[in-house]
């Protein structure tokens, strides 16, 4: 018989503003969109690395209650099931930074730093593009059809799994990396193991 997991706990900005001095808040999106706005004193402990961080993560889950943060609450709730399959247990932001910022909650930005666009967004523009080059090219040369079809298939099961290949992809490009003033990842995980 299969195990099953607890769902993922969720927060929304109202009840994670109430016990904002209690939670270790960890942002999982790439080092470009934390820079883009994060919550007050969030670690960015991006989603593709936070195996590397289970230490740190267990150190600072003994001190008081983890929050994972992204910009929807898709990644964070990724990152809690991953989390809890280490033992570590976690909470996600109902609506993710977008909705604290929407409920009027603060969001620092460092100053000077560029922003990416969100990843989502980066996303429907690089699938965009694989689809129509894939037409394109194969009005001249009709196997280029393929390319929309496997994109096509990669949306299903993106949709299917509630994971996204593009995203894990996109998110290690250079604009998406570390932005200016981010602090280096080794740090981040002194500071939560503190």
């Amino acid at each position: 018989m299969p195990t099953r997991t607890a769902p993922t706990a969720t927060l929304t900005p109202t009840q994670a503003a109430e016990r904002f001095d209690e939670l270790t808040v960890v942002d999982v999106r790439s080092p470009g969109e934390y820079a883009g706005g994060h919550l007050p004193g969030a670690h960015n402990v991006p989603l593709d690395r936070l195996d590397e961080a289970v230490g740190a993560l267990t150190a600072a889950a003994t001190r008081g209650p983890l929050v994972l943060v992204c910009a929807s609450g898709n990644r964070s709730a990724q990152g809690c099931a991953r989390l809890a399959a280490h033992g570590i247990e976690a909470s996600t932001l109902d609506g993710g930074t977008g909705a604290w910022a929407a409920a009027g909650r603060p969001v620092e930005r460092p100053a000077g730093a560029r922003t990416p666009w969100p990843m989502d967004r980066q996303v429907r523009l690089a699938a965009g593009s694989l689809v129509a080059l894939g037409f394109l090219a194969g009005r001249a040369w009709r196997p280029a059809h393929w390319l929309s079809g496997a994109v096509g298939a990669g949306l299903v099961f993106s949709g299917v799994t509630n994971t996204c290949g593009m995203a894990t992809v996109l998110a290690r490009l250079p604009h998406n990396r570390s932005a200016g003033n981010a602090t280096p990842f080794e740090e981040t995980l002194t500071r939560l193991a503190g």
